[in-house]
């Protein structure tokens, strides 16, 4: 399975909150993790209506991860921005004509739960624990 650019850009993001002591803004996020800015705002909007991450407006704003976001499973991120579509193209037009018979689709859905309960025990804490930490907070905006 195959993260969209969209989730890879959230998880970073929020790995690299995480690492932070202070607050962020999203045009020097977006530098620090090599992303275009429109990106990086669509991805800050999202982890905030998610509650994972905090906006503050103005002179001295900027962006901080939430103490849910900090405990939040990796799993849980990535359900909430992957979705439940198909992994197939089963509904693609023309739809596939093995449909109604097929058991692919059941597999697919049952391995795609077995990624997202593998990542369900790893907190986003935990993904920016020494050396990763180190590596987070020496990035610079580019």
């Amino acid at each position: 399975m195959r993260l969209t650019a969209f989730t890879d850009v959230s998880l970073r993001l929020v790995m690299r909150l995480a690492a932070e002591d202070g607050l962020l803004t999203t045009r020097t996020a977006a530098g620090m993790l090599a992303v275009p800015y429109t990106h990086m705002a669509k991805a800050v909007a999202r982890l905030s209506d998610m509650g994972l991450v905090e906006t503050r407006r103005g002179r001295g704003g900027g962006l901080r991860l939430t103490e849910k976001g900090r405990h939040a499973s990796v799993g849980s991120i990535v359900r909430e921005l992957e979705g439940d579509g198909d992994l197939a193209g089963c509904e693609d037009d023309p739809p596939c004509p093995l449909r109604a018979a097929c058991r692919l689709r059941g597999a697919l859905r049952e391995a795609r739960e077995a990624f997202y309960a593998s990542l369900d025990g790893v907190t986003v804490e935990a993904l920016v624990t020494p050396p990763a930490r180190t590596t987070l907070n020496l990035l610079k905006p580019g």
